[in-house]
């Protein structure tokens, strides 16, 4: 037996996080290159797979995320079906592994371009036409998602990565934050696991992510991107949660006087950030549609 395969049929008994620096080789084959972005509930790095030769990226979850060895297991378990989804808007899952103390390795295909964040740090806002593009690409990839039952759970700026000049954008992070508040059983608990700014008024209050969460964070962040600001007023938890007890968001023109957008366009966005659940858009499809309907004079 090889020592690769020894060391995939007995894992490490924990994941060292000063294991995680640079020039170290994590389980005998992903050698760490540099730190690459910041994760939330994770210390992420641009790693070699030795095996291959090609550059992923490699999350580390330490056993301190979790209650107990068998809450990690139950966090890596979620990512079961991410194996064997394949969709050019998310990131291929091409390793799971979990340890002993329940800490878990996730390595994925690394996100190539920059994130939308970072895109919108140094341009301010982008252009209704190419905000549109951006969310078809991106509900194009949901359809595919929700259709394969599994949710992403945490759609945001930072976790939107694409290149300047080319079509489509890729997902980073699925199923991170869903897998979290399956595996620590929230259930009726009031803990928000995700995001404030892009989460809906239910998770808030103890619903887990589902297909709406996705669309609702979708419709967020292109209001963002197309007015430079948020919907949602507040500068803490408590102030957001309250701005999103409206019924339906502010005017863009409110939010961001001197920006235009079409009638059609800000009509769809609303039906994707109505308060109430049953409200909103149904579908990924749903709103894919109302987007591709949008005209441009």
């Amino acid at each position: 037996m090889t020592e690769m395969q020894d060391s995939q049929k007995k894992p490490k008994r924990s994941l060292n996080l000063f294991d995680l620096a640079p020039g170290k080789t994590i389980v005998n084959r992903y050698k760490i290159l540099r730190p690459h972005r910041q994760g939330g509930m994770s210390a992420t790095f641009e790693v070699e797979d030795e095996e291959t030769g090609e550059h992923r990226e490699l999350q580390g979850f330490p056993v301190g995320l979790f209650a107990d060895a068998a809450q990690g297991r139950e966090f890596a378990a979620c990512f079961e079906p991410w194996k064997a989804f394949d969709s050019s808007t998310f990131l291929r899952l091409r390793d799971l592994r979990t340890f002993e103390d329940g800490s878990v390795l996730i390595v994925t295909d690394f996100p190539e371009g920059q994130s939308l964040r970072s895109w919108l740090g140094e341009h301010g806002r982008m252009r209704p036409e190419d905000s549109v593009e951006l969310g078809k690409s991106l509900l194009a990839g949901l359809v595919e998602l929700h259709g394969a039952g599994l949710v992403h759970g945490d759609i945001k700026p930072a976790t939107t990565f694409f290149k300047a000049g080319e079509q489509g954008a890729v997902l980073v992070d699925g199923g991170i934050t869903s897998g979290l508040w399956e595996a620590k059983h929230l259930g009726t608990r009031t803990m928000l696991i995700g995001t404030p700014y892009y989460a809906p008024l239910e998770q808030f209050t103890g619903d887990a992510p589902d297909q709406t969460s996705d669309i609702y964070a979708v419709a967020t962040m292109l209001y963002e991107v197309m007015t430079g600001v948020l919907p949602w007023h507040g500068n803490n938890y408590i102030e957001v949660f309250q701005s999103k007890m409206q019924e339906t968001p502010p005017r863009m023109a409110q939010r961001a006087p001197g920006v235009e957008i079409a009638s059609d366009l800000e009509a769809a966005l609303v039906d994707g950030l109505r308060a109430k659940r049953r409200d909103r858009l149904e579908s990924a499809a749903e709103f894919l549609e109302r987007l591709s309907a949008v005209t441009f004079s």
